[in-house]
């Protein structure tokens, strides 16, 4: 299979006439490679969140599609991204998560970085005991950063350098969840789970979108949000999710509940948003705590989803926050068998991409007719360049 085999045609229909991206987008090791660059790499994707790295001189190495990353907030407080290899050699660096104490030193030979990036030591460079060369300038050989933004917690990061500013590109969300623009606090050990799952990264956003499935797969949930008080959200291009005008606030035994985010409007009194941050960053928003959700591809078939759950204030109940955290990660997990269910199901070959209900999957749709105009774009490119 060429890269540009797959016909994305029908997939740009209007919904009622439109089919779901082809196997291929699901299956295939080629197209998948494909996605990487023209959908992952060239928009703001999210990588992790800034809690991961708490303290000035965390570091984390990540490997985010098959590149080494290391994600670190340097010494004045902020967080940056960058390769994860060094200028001379492209060594590794950071092997492990770790707190850098002085500077990044390469263990190959020993050339340091500032957390910031600065290239600050190149022992021996010009022969033994002269640390300096005239043909090797430190100011042009820092670590190569990689473009970030951070918004509600999570490091999105263009790999590519060619996405639109983040606030532009988001600009639609960030204007809908304004009043959400303040201090987040994230739960800690255990307000952060992972789940690992047997799918192509997409399922779980497709899944994500819609509320359709809830009678069936939530049955809990749809007990007292049913799939009536759900609303769709939809930003062609943009975003897309659900809403529901009924959300329940978690108690303890006592009646304790989280303390709200201050100064919401009373529409946040009921009501709950699920968006997916095009293309891989599910977010989740009610009056007193909302969560992030990173898909982490693995490859064609595997997915890694990173949790994490935010509060309004530090000082929470650990035992209530235990208990929500073990809430949504039933609820999560009750979506593993569909998600798996359907990365099995792509690989019938006479499946074409299925169909969507005009009423209920318009979320869904958006985010196929957007992947699809990504790798549209980036074949267009390429053909142009030829």
């Amino acid at each position: 299979m060429t890269v540009s085999s797959t016909d994305l045609g029908t997939v740009r229909q209007p919904i009622e006439s439109a089919h779901g991206l082809p196997n291929a987008h699901y299956i295939d090791p080629t197209v998948f490679a494909e996605e990487r660059q023209a959908v992952l790499f060239d928009n703001w994707a999210g990588l992790a969140v800034t809690a991961d790295v708490p303290e000035p001189g965390d570091a984390v190495p990540i490997s985010f599609l098959g590149m080494p990353l290391l994600l670190i907030r340097d010494k004045s407080g902020e967080v940056r991204v960058f390769q994860n290899t060094c200028r001379h050699r492209g060594m590794i660096l950071v092997e492990e998560p770790r707190k850098i104490e002085g500077a990044i030193r390469c263990a190959y030979h020993s050339w340091c970085y500032a957390t910031d990036g600065r290239l600050v030591s190149t022992p021996h460079v010009g022969g033994p005991g002269q640390n300096t060369h005239a043909g090797i300038d430190r100011a042009l050989l820092g670590l190569v950063e990689i473009r970030s933004h951070v918004w509600m917690d999570v490091v999105f990061v263009n790999v590519s350098g060619n996405a639109p500013p983040f606030e532009e590109a988001n600009a639609d969300l960030i204007a809908r969840w304004a009043e959400y623009d303040k201090p987040l606090f994230h739960g800690g050990a255990d307000s952060r789970f992972q789940l690992d799952v047997a799918c192509n990264w997409k399922l779980a956003v497709e899944n994500y979108c819609e509320s359709y499935h809830l009678p069936w797969v939530h049955p809990g949930l749809n007990s007292y949000s049913r799939l009536e008080d759900h609303y769709h959200i939809e930003a062609p291009g943009l975003y897309s999710g659900q809403g529901t005008l009924v959300y329940r606030q978690l108690a303890d035994a006592d009646g304790t509940v989280f303390p709200d985010f201050e100064n919401l409007s009373a529409k946040w009194d009921t009501a709950a948003e699920y968006v997916t941050v095009y293309p891989n960053v599910l977010l989740g928003v009610h009056r007193d705590h909302t969560f992030a959700i990173i898909l982490v591809p693995q490859g064609p078939e595997q997915t890694v989803e990173h949790v994490h759950i935010y509060y309004a204030s530090p000082d929470t109940s650990p035992d209530l926050r235990a208990k929500n955290t073990e809430q949504w990660k039933g609820v999560f997990a009750e979506d593993v068998f569909v998600v798996e269910g359907m990365q099995k199901g792509r690989h019938a070959v006479h499946f074409d991409g299925g169909r969507f209900s005009p009423a209920m999957d318009g979320p869904t749709h958006l985010f196929h007719d957007w992947v699809a105009a990504q790798v549209q774009r980036s074949r267009a490119m390429s053909q142009a360049a030829e």
